[in-house]
């Protein structure tokens, strides 16, 4: 796994950004987790964005994943846990395992479902464990099965946003940004 520490290397918090699907050329320069990554750092924090190992069916890219986050949690006071697409649902299922280590999980247009993993089950595991975990969406995705973890976040009372955009979210990387920020808002905080 290769990645990219963004802002403060001595940054009190961090954010692991997962990139979308490495077999549609996803990997840690999309623009989406720049955009974040960029805001961060303005902030003061730090990002890890990191490329997946070879393709495993969802399975490595959760453990992906879940190294990511240990290694940020071993270097820094605070970790959040962001992605968008493949990412985002990556960034769920790693968050429903690593809930001890996150102080936030906000995912990015997430699709119901990898390989066998319904993404849902562990948007309500990470909302038991009582850590903050968002999702933004863009209303007019018709790429990613978003709808059943959107459903999923407004009857466990998980916060959403809702950004007039395709799944690509062209044109909006301020927009996605400040919707990511804004609910990492526990993590950024002092």
């Amino acid at each position: 796994m290769r990645g990219r520490l963004d802002g403060p290397e001595d940054a009190g918090a961090a954010v692991v950004a997962c990139p979308p699907h490495p077999q549609h050329g996803g990997d840690r320069t999309d623009r989406r987790l720049r955009a974040v990554s960029d805001a961060l750092a303005e902030r003061g924090v730090a990002c890890l964005r990191f490329d997946y190992g070879p393709w495993d069916e969802g399975r490595g890219e959760r453990a992906d994943a879940r190294n990511a986050v240990d290694w940020a949690a071993d270097r820094h006071e605070r970790v959040g846990l962001y992605g968008f697409s493949f990412g985002a649902s990556m960034a769920l299922l790693a968050g429903s395992d690593r809930t001890d280590a996150l102080a936030a999980v906000v995912a990015l247009a997430p699709a119901a479902q990898v390989g066998d993993a319904d993404v849902p089950d562990a948007l309500e595991r990470i909302a038991d464990s009582g850590r903050p975990v968002a999702v933004v969406y863009g209303e007019r995705d018709d790429t990613a099965d978003w709808r059943p973890v959107v459903e999923r976040a407004a009857a466990l009372g998980v916060p959403t946003t809702k950004l007039s955009a395709d799944h690509f979210f062209i044109g909006q990387s301020d927009a996605v940004a400040a919707a990511v920020l804004d609910h990492l808002g526990p993590l950024l905080d002092d």
